[in-house]
């Protein structure tokens, strides 16, 4: 029997915090790289061990923050990766919770780009061999975007219902989709919801249209009156969408109001998100360090840890095991 090449993994700068999370839950410590900048902007990154005949594998969020646009580190990675395969390495993995340019998925506009789709020609030229990315923000669109290189998108509900159960207390509620879009996944953290609890989880969906970066739709549906009313996203950016979901909330007579999404980006510092027009909570993984907060996000904000369900994720595709026994699928 073949014997199954040696780990490495690897996270680069920007990421190290949640890398070192990851590389603890396995065990792990990270491999040591080096990360140069030249004048005008230009940039090297290389190993420092020996990666020839090794499984490697990379953590790197592509989300933009103050020290790197999301450009500069999707440029990067893809530049690492290409380093690691000409240094020999059986098989590389891209670890990246969020990726960027996921939410361009489709035309919407004449000669509209599909971003997504070039960014999964990027990490193939590279010969990436595998990418792992936490609640895409359309998962068909992720997964069909790839040919030579294997998607595996890990879905987060369990984290947050776990995070969740033990503070919801017995009273009703009802989980709320801002959007047509993320009804199915709404419908997939009810189902964990109501089974983790031992009951009856209600739904409801809110209308929304974006156009020209102008969001509109007001009609509301489910029943929420009297509940804790959960907000399931994939990520937040400005905080406008959960806003608008909160008011609709609200107005149909919800006790009270959580969000929660796999992704805190908080553009700007989502200063209406954190106020009183926001929810009661915000809840978050771990994946995008929260920076540039205002300080009443201190008492609505909370995170919940992604490394575990990462390095769990990570070591079945080391070992070849499948990585679907650790996945939602109802």
């Amino acid at each position: 029997m073949t014997k199954a090449p040696d780990m490495i993994l690897f996270g680069l700068e920007t990421s190290r915090t949640f890398a070192e999370a990851v590389a603890s839950h396995l065990g792990r410590s990270l491999a040591a790289h080096e990360e140069r900048d030249f004048e005008y902007g230009e940039h090297k990154t290389r190993p420092l061990v020996e990666v020839g005949g090794r499984d490697v594998f990379v953590i790197q969020n592509l989300n933009g923050d103050p020290a790197q646009s999301a450009n500069d580190k999707l440029v990067r990675l893809l530049f690492f990766i290409g380093a690691l395969k000409d240094a020999g390495a059986t098989r590389v993995t891209a670890v990246s919770p969020y990726l960027a340019f996921s939410r361009k998925d489709r035309r919407t506009k004449p000669r509209d780009p599909v971003n997504s789709r070039y960014v999964a020609a990027l990490f193939e030229a590279m010969r990436t061999d595998c990418i792992v990315t936490c609640e895409a923000h359309n998962v068909s669109a992720f997964e069909n975007a790839f040919r030579s290189c294997r998607p595996e998108h890990v879905p987060t509900p369990d984290l947050f219902v776990e995070d969740l159960a033990s503070r919801l207390g017995n009273g009703p509620v009802a989980v709320v989709s801002p959007d047509a879009g993320g009804a199915k996944r709404a419908e997939l953290f009810r189902t964990r919801l109501e089974r983790r609890l031992g009951r009856a989880a209600g739904k409801a969906i809110l209308d929304k249209h974006r156009s020209m970066g102008v969001v509109s739709g007001t009609l509301f549906a489910g029943d929420v009156a009297g509940r804790t009313a959960i907000i399931v996203d994939d990520l937040i950016s400005s905080g406008t969408t959960i806003v608008r979901a909160t008011h609709a909330c609200r107005n149909a007579g919800a006790e009270r109001v959580i969000a929660v999404a796999a992704h805190g980006v908080f553009t700007g510092g989502a200063p209406a998100l954190f106020g009183a027009e926001g929810p009661d909570e915000v809840v978050v993984t771990d994946t995008i360090p929260p920076a540039g907060l205002p300080e009443q996000a201190r008492a609505k904000l909370r995170l919940v840890s992604a490394a575990s369900l990462i390095g769990n994720v990570i070591a079945r595709l080391h070992a070849g095991e499948p990585v679907s026994d650790l996945l939602p699928y109802d």
